[in-house]
């Protein structure tokens, strides 16, 4: 989804506490000009976010010297087993994935899947584009990233025919991008972004078969295949899609040809409806339909659920300033599904303008997802690669290969892994 870059000091505002009080459970504790609490509620700590204290945040998972009455949990065990809501295990702490969405091949393309070849814009330099490989380098050595996705649609790919047969010439461009990907060293997300539909109608309900759209993801497949710093991303932001069961099956199909293919290894993202929010992944029907599909031998082995969650008022990912840290509304209602169904999801696109509420509430969403990093495996920011400075949302550093990279702030602050010091650093 289409979601300037602002010179701003990082300043927090945030409603006056008394000092006595203890805060929640990801709230902020101190930082720079911080007068609100300054401890936390038993079962947290407050830790710095950020090199430099810029801000801290109560964070669950290591025990306080402070003794005060735990807050209750928002969410009962579900009826579908045993479990412990919200009580991440101890080894949680570090995610697996963190990243940033280098666009550019998705360019083109519209929200109801209608897409041109011609519009796609390649962020490689040999291609007149932005220089994307010298970004991910940049990424990986110097911010500690260790994933991108790589939008690209699925008109590209077959030179607007549609066909499950891959244009040659078309994908000899793509895989330029994903071989510059592995060359930074990075596990590069595969991503078909047509929004479950080709020119306007959706693939398996009235559009495309599911025949054909398996047969795309099979050539997809059988170029990596052997690979195992590849993740297949089924299709980004599905929507208004009238039957999820329907949906399911469409996605069945494209899981079942990518293992026969011979991707066996590799971890395949499964999207839900509503644009894959997270925050409506289980009461839309998404979480139950896409629970059922399996791999060919019936196991649920590396199949993890696709979401995606901004933070600004309406979750569009078109506003500079972020309102949620969508920890209530979203996070802590899908691990408590996840944990309680044995399941795993990956963020696979979040972001918000260069400016301290978006720098405040983001630090607060990546924190939670660290200490819930048994059920939530990353985050991919939105986004980088050919997207110009000027962008809302854009994480695009500055700067040339060989040179200096500058750092949008939203990166510097809060998405990059070396701007963020684990919560077991300060134990």
């Amino acid at each position: 989804m289409s979601r300037n870059t602002f010179k701003v000091l990082l300043c927090l505002v945030t409603a006056a506490v008394s000092v006595h009080a203890q805060a929640a459970a990801y709230a902020q504790c101190g930082g720079i000009g911080w007068t609100g609490a300054t401890t936390c509620v038993s079962g947290s700590t407050c830790v710095a976010l950020r090199y430099r204290s810029f801000v801290a945040q109560c964070v669950p998972g290591i025990v306080s010297s402070t003794t005060s009455t735990p807050t209750a949990s928002s969410s009962a065990p579900s009826s579908s087993g045993s479990c412990v809501p919200n009580s991440p295990p101890s080894t949680a702490g570090q995610l697996k994935f963190t990243g940033v969405n280098i666009a550019g091949f998705d360019f083109g393309c519209s929200s109801d899947g209608t897409c041109n070849a011609s519009g796609a814009y390649p962020p490689l330099t040999q291609y007149y584009g932005a220089d994307g490989a010298g970004q991910m380098q940049h990424f990986v050595n110097d911010d500690g990233f260790n994933t991108f996705r790589l939008p690209v649609s699925w008109q590209f790919l077959t030179n607007d025919i549609l066909t499950g047969v891959i244009n040659e010439d078309n994908f000899t461009e793509y895989d330029a991008l994903v071989q510059a990907c592995l060359d930074a060293g990075a596990y590069c997300i595969i991503d078909v972004h047509n929004y479950a539909r080709w020119n306007g109608e959706i693939i398996g309900q009235g559009g495309p078969s599911d025949d054909m759209f398996a047969s795309i993801w099979a050539s997809i497949a059988a170029k990596y295949a052997d690979n195992s710093k590849i993740i297949f991303g089924v299709m980004n932001e599905p929507h208004d899609v009238p039957d999820i069961n329907l949906w399911a099956g469409s996605v069945q199909a494209a899981v079942t040809a990518i293992r026969n293919a011979g991707a066996t290894t590799q971890y395949i993202l499964l999207p839900g409806n509503n644009w894959t929010s997270a925050a409506t992944f289980i009461s839309n029907g998404s979480a139950d339909a896409l629970n059922k599909v399996v791999n060919p031998d019936g196991t649920k082995d590396l199949l993890v659920f696709d979401v995606h969650k901004y933070l600004d008022y309406d979750n569009s990912g078109t506003n500079s300033e972020c309102v949620t840290n969508n920890i209530a509304d979203a996070w802590e209602p899908l691990t408590q599904w996840l944990r309680c169904n044995g399941r795993q999801a990956f963020n696979t696109e979040t972001g918000g303008g260069n400016v301290a509420s978006c720098a405040q509430y983001m630090c607060e969403q990546v924190a939670y997802q660290k200490a819930n990093s048994d059920v939530i495996l990353g985050y991919v920011g939105w986004a980088a690669g050919n997207f110009y400075q000027g962008y809302v949302l854009s994480e695009v550093p500055t700067g040339q290969s060989g040179g200096t990279w500058t750092d949008t702030l939203l990166v510097s602050s809060c998405l990059a892994p070396s701007a963020n010091i684990a919560p077991s650093a300060e134990a």
